[in-house]
């Protein structure tokens, strides 16, 4: 596949704008983090439900209710995963987001036989998934931004969002560049652009890059360091690649080629953010297990 220089400055430019914005919510403070990723969950929400509605028909038919009120509830999950310097006057966001879940889950049910006389599982299970592969993922990416919150630690919060994000941009963009320069064995009919020389290519180098990081950050040669910045690089690297190849599933099984079109080059928020819901997981599970 020969590399398409205009399609390559339009992606370089979209992804230079998307890692301003990024590093803005990231780096102000955990409300503009919250802010952010709240539009970013609101986005994929309107996305997923596009999506599925094109693959299910019967999804389309879901009351208004059902589907704000899930979103609603998926935003309570993230609130849920947010701790005390979230606080509006005396309020604690966490206690919203337990509370409006709580309610929601008695509530959505009861108006859908009230409004439609019957629970269609279909769509129940459809709905389901967007708050596992959504809600769930983007609550624990606010978990680990505020996981050492009020200890003398707390700036490896916003460290280990930019080294999951970090990884997955470099990953993506090494393996578009290899792909483009050397690829030439797909690597499955999903997503017939994606050679197994770009993605192996995208991975070592992300894994490569990201360790080097870990070694210049460090005030001494330490190992430890270098080897929880490459195994983070690995798995968000891995598991992207699986969570764009999910979407990409989505997309051909709705027979359309972008989820939204926000980002030029790069489609819409669940295009770009593909990998990091799919990632985020998986080293929230990491981390819980084996740092902190």
């Amino acid at each position: 596949m020969a590399l398409n220089v205009v399609t390559f400055k339009t992606r370089a430019l979209t992804a230079l704008i998307f890692v301003a914005v990024m590093l803005v919510g990231l780096l102000w403070n955990q409300w503009s983090f919250l802010i952010l990723f709240s539009v970013i969950h609101f986005g994929c929400w309107f996305e997923y439900q596009r999506l599925v509605g094109l693959i299910d028909p019967g999804y389309k038919q879901i009351t208004p209710f059902h589907k704000y009120g899930v979103m609603l509830a998926g935003w309570c999950i993230m609130l849920y995963f947010t701790n005390g310097m979230y606080r509006i006057g005396n309020v604690s966001l966490h206690a919203v987001g337990y509370w409006g879940g709580l309610i929601l889950l008695f509530v959505l049910p009861a108006l859908e036989v009230l409004f439609v006389q019957k629970l269609n599982l279909k769509n129940v299970a459809h709905s389901s998934f967007g708050l596992l592969y959504i809600s769930l993922s983007l609550g624990l990416l606010t978990d680990l931004r505020n996981m050492y919150y009020g200890s003398a630690l707390d700036y490896i919060d916003k460290m280990l969002v930019l080294m999951i994000i970090g990884s997955i941009w470099i990953n993506d963009t090494m393996a578009y560049i290899v792909g483009s320069l050397i690829g030439k064995t797909p690597l499955t009919s999903i997503s017939p652009k994606k050679t197994w020389e770009g993605t192996i290519g995208g991975i070592v180098l992300s894994v490569i890059v990201m360790g080097a990081i870990g070694y210049f950050i460090s005030s001494e040669l330490d190992w430890e360091t270098i080897f929880q910045w490459m195994s983070i690089a690995a798995i968000s690297s891995i598991a992207g690649t699986f969570g764009d190849l999910l979407q990409s599933k989505l997309k051909r099984m709705a027979n359309v080629k972008d989820s939204g079109h926000i980002m030029p080059g790069h489609g819409g928020f669940l295009d770009r953010f593909d990998s990091l819901l799919l990632a985020t997981p998986f080293v929230w599970l990491y981390i819980a297990l084996f740092i902190k």
